[in-house]
């Protein structure tokens, strides 16, 4: 009789563990690499508060899908940052404008990751921190 509860335990643990388990693709590497910034030279017009240069950052892929930002500078400030690529789906999405207002109010890439999104928040860094290395050399 212990030995049959012990049996009907384990199935049942074994049985939650498999439900809840949630796939990935097989031979699927989560990987981030830098890609070189864009070609295309920096756009840039002259206003009143000096020259507006539009920096594209390096695309960065992580298992949520690539994200790639494009950083708005007016002499040394940062006054916006577009998304160029952004992931299809997970919570990461949601955590692109809490980035973004972060990266305004730093004025550079030391910024926090959002948790639950913390890929596609490396990923955002990553290629902001690109756009400013672009710009500045």
């Amino acid at each position: 009789m212990k030995k049959t509860i012990l049996v009907v335990a384990l199935s049942i643990a074994g049985f939650i563990a498999v439900w809840r388990f949630e796939p990935t693709a097989m031979g699927t590497t989560t990987t981030t690499t830098a890609t070189p910034p864009s070609v295309s030279a920096p756009s840039t017009s002259a206003g009143n508060s000096g020259t507006t240069v539009t920096v594209p950052g390096s695309a960065q892929s992580s298992e949520f899908g690539t994200v790639q930002v494009q950083v708005t500078f007016s002499g040394s400030r940062i006054t916006d940052v577009q998304l160029l690529q952004q992931p299809d789906s997970g919570r990461g999405i949601d955590a692109l404008p809490q980035l973004r207002q972060e990266a305004l109010q730093a004025q550079s890439a030391k910024i926090d990751t959002v948790s639950g999104a913390t890929q596609t928040s490396e990923s955002y860094i990553q290629s902001l921190q690109a756009a400013i290395d672009t710009k500045g050399a």
